[in-house]
């Protein structure tokens, strides 16, 4: 009876201690921190994938301008703000690794700092700022909200900081991930803390020892010790067992299955948190997880680094045509979508293609071989190989 017990308490103290262990984490109080967070896969998975691809999509500054009546959007190009955001920052960080920390923070902690360096008004630098390096200090006014932006016990104001909050009521402070699912992520991390224990024990399966004959007390203690080495001292190799004494290992008890199927609900959880879909999907990831906070720094951007003359005509956007880029597929049914609606020309589409123009200023207007150029206004036909000109009424037709 000694025996069976002995081994009925091996068998059942790993289940009680993992129940143990994810109960302590519920009814802690501590805060998971941004490190711990990190060692959870899913977590580290999730962040690394969108911070890769919001860092590998361009910003651009784009202007709407009224011609012959007509409302034109077109790209400001090389404006310096734009070199500061995708290229060089001016500081230790280049454009990648900036938007990557820029977005890393926005998701974790919900709050992203970088400060601008002006020269009365041109942006000199972006300075990529931790924010627990941050400290706000707001009024106490509900209504007409203000605060102080305080980096080492300097104060600046809100207008020499760019910006970019998650999920914030105030305008001063965001909540990130960590803070909103932290219930969530401590036991994630306790079990992960868990699995951890169970393999620095040497892994090994439990079972059952199986005695022909009645044991003696020496040979139960010394079984017990041999054991306990076995399980506690990776350097044990193995355990003899005396003549009609055998091993027989025991399957997975419903405790431990119940704990793989709450790690995989967990997962499916945190992948839920962070947009990314469960069932692997290029489109639907850009629109859940990279979509909004494309938008959200967007609007960041143009609220912050452009002056307020400036944001009536021009505003910051993402080229998102970047992120089709690796599916060559998507990419050249997209071009094929764009010609055929005429929504862009071959030598617009051979220009994102990095590819020579052809000279091609035409655009079709269907049976698939009538062109029309919009500089010339002219139509040109060839199966019958004529060329007509569109005239306003009271004029006279050139052909």
């Amino acid at each position: 009876m000694k025996l069976f017990n002995f081994q009925k308490r091996n068998i059942e103290e790993p289940q009680q201690v993992a129940n143990d262990v994810i109960l302590s984490a519920l009814l802690s109080d501590e805060t998971i921190t941004e490190k711990q967070a990190l060692n959870i896969p899913a977590v580290a998975r999730c962040v690394n994938l969108i911070c890769e691809t919001v860092s590998m999509i361009p910003v651009k500054l784009y202007k709407e301008e009224i011609i012959d009546g007509k409302r034109k959007t077109v790209e400001v190009p090389e404006d310096a703000r734009c070199s500061l955001l995708n290229e060089d920052t001016k500081d230790a960080l280049d454009g990648t690794q900036f938007k990557k920390a820029i977005v890393r923070d926005y998701l974790l902690n919900g709050n992203a700092y970088a400060y601008i360096n002006k020269r009365r008004n041109t942006v000199r630098s972006l300075n990529y700022v931790d924010c627990s390096n941050i400290l706000i200090t707001k009024n106490a006014d509900p209504i007409f909200k203000d605060y102080n932006i305080s980096v080492q016990g300097k104060t600046y104001k809100p207008f020499e900081f760019l910006k970019i909050m998650k999920s914030t009521k105030d305008g001063a402070r965001g909540v990130g991930v960590i803070e909103e699912n932290n219930e969530l992520l401590k036991v994630a991390y306790t079990t992960l803390k868990f699995e951890q224990n169970l393999v620095s024990t040497g892994g090994n399966k439990k079972g059952f020892i199986n005695a022909k004959n009645r044991l003696t007390k020496e040979a139960i203690d010394a079984l017990k010790t041999a054991w306990d080495k076995f399980y506690s001292n990776n350097e044990e190799k193995m355990i003899i067992l005396n003549d009609g004494l055998t091993f027989q290992e025991a399957s997975n008890t419903s405790v431990e299955m119940q704990l793989n199927e709450n790690k995989n609900s967990i997962n499916n959880s945190i992948l839920d948190i962070f947009g990314v879909p469960t069932t692997w999907n290029w489109e639907t990831f850009i629109k859940t997880a990279i979509m909004p906070i494309l938008k959200t720094i967007e609007c960041a951007l143009n609220r912050d680094l452009l002056l307020e003359k400036e944001k009536k005509s021009l505003y910051f956007a993402f080229d998102t045509k970047e992120i089709i880029k690796g599916d060559i597929k998507t990419r050249f049914e997209a071009y094929k979508t764009a010609l055929d609606s005429n929504l862009m020309q071959i030598d617009e589409v051979r220009y994102l293609e990095d590819l020579e123009p052809l000279g091609l200023n035409f655009i079709k207007l269907g049976l698939q071989d009538v062109l029309f150029n919009p500089e010339t206004k002219q139509i040109y036909t060839p199966n019958t190989n004529q060329i007509n000109t569109i005239t306003k009424k009271g004029d006279s037709e050139n052909e």
